[in-house]
C-alpha cells in the first residue's frame, strides 16, 4: 500500500520520463478550454438536485487578477442548509445498510473519475486559488491518494469489524465501528481538492451522509470535488452541496440537532468555536485541524546547502499558505548570517508571477484581507525594529497588476517574544531568531499555541533525537531538503496536529484517521 511520493505524483513520474513537455501542454489545453466556462452562476445540490436557491450571490474573482470573474454562486439561507442536512438524514439509512465493500468500490470510482479529470481540477485550482502548475497537480493527486488509501484500510480492516474473545462456552463476541449520521464537511481554500475530497469520502466510506460547505474562496472547486464524486455514483442525498457564508450556512450546520458530526480544516478561532457550539446539547465527533506556527531549527551540525533548499521551500511553496508552511525559522549563532546570506540569494531567484506561467513559483495569495495581513506584518516588523533579509512588500507591476502579489518575506532581529512569532499568518512571512544550544531552541519552538509541524536540519544523531523526543508537533521532520516542514504524503506522514493545531490527536492520511467517522459497538451473540 505504500508507495513513494516520485511515483505517486504526476508530475514527478513525468519528470522521470522525461515526458514533462506532455505535462505542460495537457494543462495549457486544459487552461485555454476553461476560459470558455468562466462566469457562470452556481447553485446548491441537495438531494441529488441542483437548487437554484434563494439568496443573494456572491462574484468568485481570481486572486491573481481580480478582474476575471470566476462565477457568481448563491448564497446558501438557514433554510437551504437545513434542507440540505434533511436530505442528508433521509438518505442514511439506505446508505448506512449500503455493505462496507460497495462503498469502499465507491471511492476506488471517485479517484477513477478525478484521474481523468485531473487537468481540469489543475486548472480550476489556478485560477481559483492560485497555485501554480505542479503545486496543483500535487493537490489533485493527494486527493486522488485519499480515496484509494481509504478504499483500501476498509478492506484491510474487512470493514472494521473484529472477532474478540470468548471467555465463555457458546458466546460470539465481535466489535463494529459504526457511522454516526451527518457530517457537516468544511472545507478550505488552500487545499481545495485533496484536503475537501479527503474529508468527504472518510465520511462517506464509512457509511455516514455529508452536507459539504466549500469555502467562499474555493467554490468552483469544491463544486468540482461534488461533481466527482456524483459522477461515482454516489446514491442522492448521500451528499449534498451549500454555498455560502460560515456566519450564515455554517452557523446553521453548527446549530442544527440533526447534524451528527462536523470535519473541518481551517483557522483555531473558528475550529475551536465548532467545537464548544457544537457539543452543547450532547458529545459530537469534531475533527478540526486548525492549522500552525511551524518551526524549523538549524543547528552548526546542519548541513547548509540542504537546510536552505528545505527552509525555501516549506516556507514559500504556494505562497506561504499551507498549514504546515515555516513561519519560524531558529538558527544556531554560529550558522546564522551565513545561513541567511545563502538563503537571501536564493530567494533572488524566485519567480513570482501569474501561477498559470510555466515558470511560476509563487503565485498570489488568498485575498484582499490576506494582503492586509501581510503588510500589516511587515510594518508591525519594521516598526519593532525588524530587519528584513528579503521581502517585505507589494508587488504591483506587470502581470502582478490586478491580483494579490508580494514578496516573499524574511525578518530578523526581533525578540522571541514579538507577536509575530506566535501568531500564525498564512503568508510567506517568515520569522528568525538565533540560539546557543538545543534546548533553548526547542523551548523557543514550543512556545506557541499550535503543534502542526516541526523539521530540523542536524547531521549529528543526538540532535535529532533529542529534536523528536522534545518537539511538541504531530508532523516532525529531519532534514527533508523537499520541504523543511512541508509535503506529507497519504500514506506515509500521517497528518496531524497537537495543541491547538487539532482535536483529534489523529491524522489525514494514517491509519487511524477513518475510526473516528465511526463509533464502536461490542456485540455479544450466545447461542443456544
Amino acid at each position: 500500500m505504500r508507495m513513494s511520493f516520485e511515483n505517486k505524483n504526476t508530475w514527478f513520474r513525468a519528470m522521470q520520463a522525461g515526458g514533462l513537455d506532455a505535462l505542460h501542454a495537457a494543462y495549457e489545453a486544459a487552461w485555454s478550454e476553461l476560459q470558455g466556462r468562466l462566469g457562470a452562476t452556481h447553485g446548491h445540490q441537495i438531494g441529488g438536485k441542483a437548487v437554484a436557491g434563494a439568496g443573494s450571490f456572491a462574484l468568485k474573482t481570481s486572486p491573481s487578477d481580480t478582474r476575471l470573474l470566476v462565477g457568481r454562486f448563491v448564497q446558501g439561507t438557514q433554510a437551504e442548509a437545513l434542507a440540505a442536512v434533511a436530505a442528508a438524514k433521509a438518505a442514511f439509512p439506505a446508505w448506512r445498510a449500503t455493505p462496507w465493500q460497495e462503498r469502499a468500490a465507491m471511492l476506488d470510482r471517485v479517484a477513477d473519475v478525478m484521474t481523468r479529470r485531473f487537468w481540469e481540477l489543475c486548472v480550476v485550482m489556478t485560477v481559483e486559488n492560485g497555485k501554480n502548475r505542479f503545486e496543483a497537480s500535487i493537490d489533485v493527486d493527494e486527493g486522488i491518494d485519499f480515496c484509494r488509501s481509504y478504499a483500501a484500510q476498509m478492506r484491510a480492516h474487512n470493514g472494521f469489524v473484529t472477532t474478540m474473545g470468548s471467555p465463555f462456552p457458546g458466546e460470539h463476541n465481535e466489535t463494529r465501528f459504526l457511522p454516526w449520521g451527518v457530517f457537516a464537511v468544511i472545507a478550505p481554500f488552500n487545499f481545495p481538492i485533496a484536503i475537501t475530497a479527503g474529508m468527504v469520502v472518510g465520511a462517506l466510506v464509512t457509511g455516514n451522509t455529508v452536507v459539504l460547505k466549500p469555502t467562499q474562496d474555493t467554490p468552483l472547486c469544491g463544486e468540482l470535488v461534488y461533481e466527482c464524486i456524483a459522477e461515482a455514483g454516489v446514491p442522492a442525498g448521500v451528499l449534498n452541496l451549500v454555498h455560502g457564508s460560515g456566519s450564515v450556512v455554517g452557523q446553521a450546520l453548527v446549530d442544527s440537532d440533526e447534524v451528527d458530526g462536523f470535519v473541518f480544516t481551517g483557522s483555531v478561532g473558528v475550529g475551536l468555536q465548532i467545537l464548544h457550539s457544537a457539543q452543547k446539547k450532547c458529545a459530537k465527533p469534531v475533527i478540526a485541524e486548525m492549522g500552525g506556527k511551524n518551526p524549523i531549527v538549524v543547528t552548526s551540525k546542519a548541513d547548509i546547502a540542504k537546510a536552505v533548499d528545505g527552509v525555501y521551500n516549506a516556507a514559500f511553496g504556494f505562497s506561504g499558505q499551507k498549514c504546515s508552511a515555516c513561519s519560524r525559522l531558529y538558527l544556531h549563532q554560529d550558522i546564522a548570517e551565513d545561513f541567511l546570506a545563502r538563503l537571501a540569494t536564493k530567494m533572488k531567484s524566485v519567480v513570482v508571477g501569474h501561477p498559470a506561467a510555466k515558470d511560476t513559483y509563487m503565485g498570489p495569495i488568498i485575498n484582499a484581507r490576506a494582503l492586509k495581513t501581510y503588510l500589516d506584518a511587515a510594518a508591525q516588523a519594521k516598526r519593532d525594529g525588524g530587519r528584513f533579509v528579503a521581502g517585505g512588500a507589494q508587488i504591483t507591476d506587470g502581470d502582478c497588476a490586478h491580483g494579490y502579489f508580494v514578496q516573499p518575506a524574511v525578518v530578523a532581529g526581533l525578540p522571541a517574544s514579538h507577536e509575530l512569532f506566535h501568531r500564525e499568518l498564512f503568508v510567506p512571512f517568515v520569522a528568525v531568531d538565533n540560539f546557543a544550544t538545543l534546548e533553548e531552541a526547542l523551548r523557543k519552538a514550543n512556545d506557541v499555541e499550535f503543534g502542526l509541524t516541526a523539521g530540523i536540519f542536524t547531521e549529528d544523531e543526538s540532535e535529532r533525537d533529542f529534536f523528536f523526543t522534545r518537539i511538541e508537533a504531530g508532523v516532525t521532520y529531519c532534514n527533508r531538503r523537499r520541504g523543511g516542514s512541508t509535503g506529507a504524503v497519504v500514506d506515509a506522514q500521517t497528518f496531524v496536529g497537537w495543541k491547538n493545531s487539532g482535536t483529534t490527536g489523529r491524522g489525514a492520511g494514517g491509519r487511524n484517521y477513518l475510526q473516528q467517522f465511526m463509533r464502536e459497538q461490542s456485540r455479544t451473540i450466545v447461542s443456544a
